[in-house]
């Protein structure tokens, strides 16, 4: 006689993969907040669960991933693991959705929280690499850092690059700007140098010349180690 044993429900266990990664991230994102009460990260995390959210958190305690005191929830060192990587594909493939295809806003966040259940290790650093490793996503919130930040030999061309490094007399857009000073972001914002605006690169020595629009600027190069780009698209 042959027993045809039935094979497990795949979709079922990737719904439920997928529901852990969202309970992680918003206990990750809730604490960057400042909270960390119980019911709202499953109310957040989970808007649409039944009778079965209540378990949710004392099942990710028994498996070593979040600790519960009262109603305050904090992370495990594997559940802070898991969670850094969530966030982290969800962030960047914000950045590569609103920056690179310039997707709307709720296009851009649809398509991040569905892969940010399914890239693997080497995809997410692939696209941090072509991304130029950028430190936040489009709100402003930090990109967590990968591997792949601290190489210096990449297999993937960055897309996005440092102004100091770009060619002269291309077209390029600001996609993310890094001071070290509050102030100056302030000050480039003045001159119209904000992410999204489209600049030329004229000279690197003894100073850097970009052209904004009809204003051409120059910049230390400190400063204008701080600006990202990548080429404009016609």
């Amino acid at each position: 006689m042959t027993v045809l044993a039935s094979e497990p429900d795949v979709t079922a266990t990737r719904l439920r993969a997928q529901q852990v990664e969202e309970i992680l991230e918003t206990v990750f994102t809730e604490r960057e907040e400042g909270r960390d009460e119980a019911d709202e990260i499953l109310r957040r995390a989970s808007p649409h669960a039944g009778a079965e959210r209540a378990a949710a958190l004392p099942e990710l305690e028994a498996a070593g991933l979040v600790k519960i005191d009262g109603r305050r929830v904090a992370l495990t060192a594997e559940g802070e693991r898991r969670a850094r990587d969530v966030v982290r594909r969800h962030r960047l493939t914000e950045r590569l959705f609103h920056d690179l295809l310039e997707l709307s806003e709720s296009a851009t966040e649809s398509q991040a929280c569905e892969l940010e259940h399914i890239l693997s290790q080497e995809a997410t650093d692939s696209v941090c690499t072509l991304l130029g490793h950028p430190p936040t996503c489009p709100h402003g919130k930090s990109i967590p850092r990968g591997p792949c930040c601290g190489v210096l030999q990449k297999t993937v061309r960055p897309l996005v690059t440092g102004l100091p490094n770009f060619e002269l007399g291309t077209p390029a857009r600001i996609v993310f700007i890094m001071p070290r000073f509050h102030d100056r972001m302030d000050r480039l914002a003045a001159l119209g140098v904000i992410p999204g605006s489209e600049i030329r690169l004229h000279q690197r020595s003894p100073s850097y010349v970009i052209e904004v629009g009809e204003t051409t600027i120059a910049l230390d190069p400190e400063i204008a180690g701080e600006i990202f780009v990548r080429r404009a698209v016609p």
